[in-house]
């Protein structure tokens, strides 16, 4: 902090021009020590951060301003209660700009929304909360009284043994929740532990499949459901399609039609009427019916110039 922008950010810097006689820095600059907070200081008035201590509705825009919201607002003494001072908190709320006021109630220890906006009613069943009814103001006033309290402490003590088993649960559920705190906290910490190595191995496995979430572990329902889905797979489905070709093909069929004319044909006939009807088109070789019933076929060609212009003859073997 020897450097001088340290000694100007501490307010620390005297300039050359001051003098002993002259005050200090803030008299000497002309300013208030709170600087813009105390900018209405004159009208008893200082700029605070102020915390919103219950839910309230905004009188503006009926929107709700939840507790713990923080706004800048002016701070002004208002009165007293005896000794106690009574501050009044005004605000712009953020929603609609609605100026809204709060003061404090030094006698029943809380705040009160002066105006700009309505306080929240929030109540709640002393049996669901597991808590206790506390007496009024007014039966508290009246405890001060002896003979008030030597009448009414018979009824106490019975309302006492009726709360016992509550309290004795509460005390115990709090000695086994806060009564040992490095247990506690070694198993909160165990159960975050394998909650990170589990969520480690979903996206390790989702990276491995090339998928960009993870999965969630298997079920027994969705194996089942898995199990009830059949596709239909490009195998079954060509194998199919041969199996009603050859069936549909006639067994008297020309020998030189190789498989590859096969499967030029069989895509274009998708459907089986169009098929049926293109195997019954071809032209099937009578000849060569016969000789097949017959015998033995042997082709056979003088030269190569011959099987263009002549027709191939044919030579029939017996078979012994």
């Amino acid at each position: 902090m020897s450097t001088l922008a340290a000694a100007r950010a501490d307010n620390f810097y005297y300039p050359p021009e001051w003098t002993p006689d002259q005050g200090g820095l803030n008299k000497f600059h002309g300013q208030h020590a709170l600087r813009e907070r105390a900018k209405k200081i004159d009208k008893g008035i200082l700029i605070i951060r102020f915390e919103m201590p219950f839910n309230v509705w905004c009188g503006g825009c009926q929107s709700m301003i939840a507790k713990g919201v923080r706004f800048n607002a002016e701070k002004k003494a208002v009165g007293n209660y005896y000794s106690t001072k009574i501050w009044s908190f005004k605000m712009k709320a953020a929603c609609c700009k609605q100026e809204i006021e709060i003061q404090t109630d030094p006698k029943n220890c809380e705040y009160l929304v002066i105006s700009g906006a309505v306080r929240k009613t929030e109540d709640y069943d002393e049996v669901d909360a597991e808590t206790m009814l506390l007496p009024e103001q007014g039966d508290r006033e009246k405890l001060v009284d002896p003979m008030y309290k030597l009448e009414h402490m018979g009824a106490d003590l019975q309302k006492g043994k009726e709360q016992e088993p509550l309290l004795v649960r509460l005390q115990r559920d709090a000695d086994l929740k806060h009564g040992n705190d490095y247990s506690s906290n070694k198993a909160l910490r165990a159960q975050l532990r394998s909650q990170k190595q589990r969520v480690a191995r979903e996206e390790a496995d989702a990276k491995k499949q090339g998928l960009g979430i993870r999965l969630l572990p298997v079920s027994q329902e969705d194996v089942a459901a898995a199990a009830l889905v059949k596709f239909a797979h490009k195998f079954d489905r060509n194998r199919g399609n041969k199996r009603a070709e050859i069936k549909a093909s006639s067994i008297f069929s020309n020998c030189n039609t190789s498989l590859s004319e096969r499967k030029k044909v069989s895509p274009l006939a998708s459907k089986d009427g169009k098929l049926q009807l293109l195997l019954k088109r071809r032209n099937v070789n009578v000849l060569g019916v016969r000789d097949l019933t017959f015998g033995k076929i042997r082709l056979s060609s003088k030269s190569g110039s011959e099987k263009t212009s002549q027709k191939p003859s044919v030579r029939i073997m017996q078979t012994s």
